[in-house]
């Protein structure tokens, strides 16, 4: 038997449920408060030749609001761009998010429109495209850039296509 008076151990008991429960309550809020912290990321487009492919975030931009012209031209100088080997024999596959399709997306061969703006999530061009000099195409490689936007420029995703003889 316990010598506590009458209804005494369960006011403690009471207690310790009330503390763990404010416990509870703040670590919910902090986790809240870690994941408001956090950026979204930007939408991911993709280039795919044969069985090997790379995906990117964008290089600039990306969150909806409208790039300037200067900053498209240091975009377009970024160092660290991914890069893919491609022989012109095969086919280079395009695939953009949803996002980015919806407001429109252009592929750019050194800074220059190479296709008319679309809004499908994926196109195919020929490798052989890329190495062509009729394409402003110049050496063993080339950039090749996706442009989110029809009219204003929101986004820019940037890869390196490097020549497999």
């Amino acid at each position: 038997m316990t010598r506590l008076p009458r209804g005494e151990a369960a006011d403690g008991f009471r207690a310790v449920r009330r503390r763990r429960a404010v416990a509870a309550a703040g670590v919910v809020s902090a986790g809240l408060l870690v994941l408001s912290a956090c950026d979204k990321p930007t939408p991911i487009a993709t280039v795919t030749v044969g069985q090997d492919s790379v995906n990117s975030e964008a290089t600039c931009g990306g969150e909806g609001d409208t790039l300037k012209p200067s900053d498209l031209t240091q975009c377009l100088k970024d160092k660290g761009i991914k890069t893919i080997s491609v022989d012109p024999d095969e086919t280079v596959r395009f695939g953009v998010d949803p996002e980015i399709a919806d407001k429109g997306w252009t592929i750019l061969m050194n800074g220059q429109p190479l296709t008319d703006a679309s809004t499908k999530t994926y196109r195919t061009i020929p490798g052989s495209v890329f190495f062509n000099a009729q394409y402003g195409a110049q050496g063993n490689s080339t950039l090749v850039s996706i442009k989110e936007g029809e009219k204003d420029t929101s986004g820019l995703w940037n890869f390196k296509l490097k020549k497999d003889a």
